[in-house]
């Protein structure tokens, strides 16, 4: 099943309003344009302190997306397995602290989509270059699944694939451009998803890449 949407507008503003893609799950569309350039600067203080990498799974496979962390946790992953850890193992310190407008834009997007108080403690920032891709997966490295899992999405255009609670469950398509917010959470918050191959098709601002964070309550 897919939605659609036009990916090759070049007008950010002409989607608005919240999608309902699962019981407890949205796409709120255009919701981070007017946070857009805090975000940016927020992006570039944390990539400053904590570069993007591109790590490898337990398996050996080096993933095809960039990322890095801010936040009291951080994502990560080895030969030793998926985890949080509170210091960045590129630079032995602690990741950058979450930039106030990551926090302000993740409570109001929580909170329109009926998940309110959210206070997120982790934030895994990811860069999409053509071609990268994510594969089906489940958010389950936290320790407490009652909070939402808040995804922004800036740049490029993507096709974000929303699943069910098991991998061989069929995926909804869902379009993603510049400023859309992806929130679920409650009887979807262990869902699969993931994100189609990254096509060529630049931003007027951000050229051929696509920024994504994930805000999630992790400790």
């Amino acid at each position: 099943m897919s939605m659609t949407l036009d990916l090759f507008g070049d007008d950010d503003t002409a989607q608005s309003g919240r999608e309902a893609i699962g019981p407890q799950s949205f796409v709120l569309r255009g919701f981070a344009l007017p946070f857009v350039d805090a975000l940016l600067q927020g992006v570039d203080a944390v990539t400053t302190q904590s570069p993007f990498r591109h790590m490898q799974t337990p398996g050996g496979y080096t993933m095809s997306v960039a990322l890095t962390n801010c936040g009291q946790w951080g994502w990560t992953t080895d030969a030793h397995g998926y985890r949080y850890a509170r210091i960045d193992p590129l630079s032995g310190q602690p990741w950058p602290d979450l930039p106030p407008a990551f926090l302000a834009l993740a409570r109001a997007a929580a909170a329109d989509a009926g998940f309110p108080g959210f206070t997120p403690d982790a934030c895994l920032v990811n860069r999409y270059e053509p071609g990268a891709r994510l594969s089906l997966h489940q958010d389950k490295n936290e320790r407490d699944y009652s909070a939402p899992i808040v995804s922004v999405s800036l740049g490029m255009p993507a096709v974000f694939l929303f699943g069910g609670n098991e991998r061989s469950d069929k995926t909804l398509r869902v379009p993603l451009l510049h400023g859309d917010v992806v929130v679920w959470g409650g009887v979807d918050r262990l869902r699969y998803h993931g994100v189609m191959p990254m096509k060529d098709l630049p931003h007027p601002k951000l050229g051929s890449q696509r920024i994504n964070f994930t805000l999630r309550k992790a400790g």
